[in-house]
C-alpha cells in the first residue's frame, strides 16, 4: 500500500505538500459544483442570521477534497478550525476536552469519524442537538454525571464508508454532501493550478496526460504531477512535455486507464483463477494478499466507476469492459 501511487488515500509524503495547494475559500475549489452551490447558499444564509452552520457530514472515497472542504466552511464562516480524527478519540473525556475547549461558532472536523468509538458516540448525541455534555465522573456508587454546556459549534464529520455510521449520528447531521470522482476537465484544472504553485511549465497535453490517468481524484493528480516534475527536471526540461509525461506514468506503472500493477494484479486474478467470477471478497484478499477492507475501501470504488468490476450477491465480477482492456477473450479463460 505505502508505495503505491494511485491510491486516493493520505501518505506521509502527502502531508506538507496537500497543505501548499489547498484552496481557502470556496471560489478556488475546482469540481464538486453542487456541493460548493448547496454549501455556498447555507453558509450565507447562516451568516446573516448570526449562527452557526448546522453539522455537515462529507462522504466520498479519498482524495476527493473533504479535508480541504473542511477548512473552506471554517474559512467562508470567519471562524476557527479544529481538527482531530475518530481514531485520536479514545475516551469520552478526551471529547469533552476537545469540545470545552471551543470558542461559539467554530467548525470542528472529525476526518473518519465512522472509526468512533460507541461510547464516544453516545457523548456526542446531546453536544450536536443541543450544546451540552454528560460526562459520568467515577465509577460504580459514587458515580455522578456532570453537565457541562458548550458554546454553539459547527461539527465537520469526513467519512470513506458512510455506511457504517450508525444512524442516531447521521441524522444529527443537517448538511449531507456526496464528493463524487472527478471529470478530467476539472483534474485539469487541478493540475494546471497544482503546476503554477510548484512554479513548473507544463504543456497543455501533459495535463490532460496527467489529468485522464488521476482515477478522478485530485491527490491521485498532483501527486502524478510530483513524480513527473522529477523526471523532467532530471531531463532537462523546461517546460514538462507530452513524451516525458507518458515515458514518467510508465515508470510509474500508471496505464491509461489509471490502473496501477495492484489493480492489474487483482482483475487478472479474478479472470485467471475464477474465470472473471463471480468470487467473493475474502477469496480475492487471500489470492493478492491484501485486506479484504483495503480491497473494498481503495481498490474497488474506482473500478466500479469505471465499470470493469460488478458487485453481485454471489460475489465479484470483472466486467467485458475490462476483459477489453486487457485484451483478452472472456471465453479463453
Amino acid at each position: 500500500m505505502d508505495d503505491r501511487v494511485v491510491t486516493g488515500e493520505l501518505q506521509n509524503e502527502d502531508a506538507s505538500v496537500e497543505l501548499s495547494l489547498r484552496p481557502t475559500i470556496l471560489k478556488q475549489y475546482i469540481g464538486q459544483q453542487k456541493v460548493k452551490e448547496n454549501l455556498s447558499i447555507f453558509i450565507q444564509a447562516a451568516k446573516m442570521r448570526e449562527e452557526p452552520l448546522d453539522h455537515v457530514l462529507l462522504y466520498g472515497p479519498p482524495g476527493l477534497g473533504k479535508t480541504t472542504l473542511a477548512g473552506i466552511i471554517a474559512n467562508e464562516m470567519g471562524v476557527q478550525f479544529r481538527s482531530t480524527s475518530g481514531p485520536a478519540i479514545e475516551r469520552a473525556g478526551d471529547l469533552a476536552a476537545i469540545l470545552s475547549s471551543l470558542e461559539p461558532g467554530d467548525v470542528l472536523f472529525i476526518d473518519e469519524i465512522h472509526r468512533l468509538p460507541r461510547s464516544v458516540e453516545e457523548v456526542l448525541y446531546p453536544a450536536m442537538e443541543d450544546f451540552f455534555l454528560d460526562i459520568v465522573i467515577g465509577t460504580g456508587p459514587s458515580a455522578r454525571s456532570v453537565r457541562i454546556d458548550l458554546p454553539p459549534f459547527t461539527l465537520v464529520g469526513a467519512t470513506t464508508r458512510a455506511g457504517l455510521l450508525s444512524a442516531p449520528l447521521r441524522d444529527r447531521f443537517g448538511v449531507l454532501s456526496r464528493l463524487e470522482f472527478y471529470e478530467t476537465k476539472d483534474l485539469c484544472s487541478i493540475v494546471e493550478r497544482t503546476a503554477e504553485i510548484f512554479q513548473t511549465s507544463l504543456s497543455k497535453e501533459a495535463a490532460v496526460e496527467v489529468a485522464r490517468r488521476s482515477r478522478g481524484t485530485p491527490r491521485i493528480a498532483n501527486r502524478l504531477l510530483k513524480r513527473i516534475r522529477d523526471i523532467s527536471q532530471v531531463k532537462g526540461e523546461e517546460e514538462i512535455s507530452f513524451p516525458t509525461t507518458k515515458l514518467a506514468l510508465e515508470m510509474l506503472q500508471v496505464d491509461d486507464e489509471g490502473l496501477d500493477h495492484i489493480d492489474h494484479k487483482l482483475l487478472r486474478g479474478i479472470m485467471e483463477s475464477f474465470q472473471g467470477g463471480p468470487v467473493g471478497l475474502d477469496t480475492i484478499a487471500a489470492t493478492i494478499g491484501e485486506e479484504s477492507q483495503t480491497i473494498e475501501d481503495v481498490y474497488e470504488p474506482y473500478l466500479l466507476q469505471i465499470g470493469f468490476i460488478q458487485r453481485t450477491p454471489r460475489g465479484r465480477v470483472v466486467t467485458t469492459k475490462a476483459y477489453q482492456h486487457f485484451g483478452v477473450k472472456e471465453n479463453d479463460q
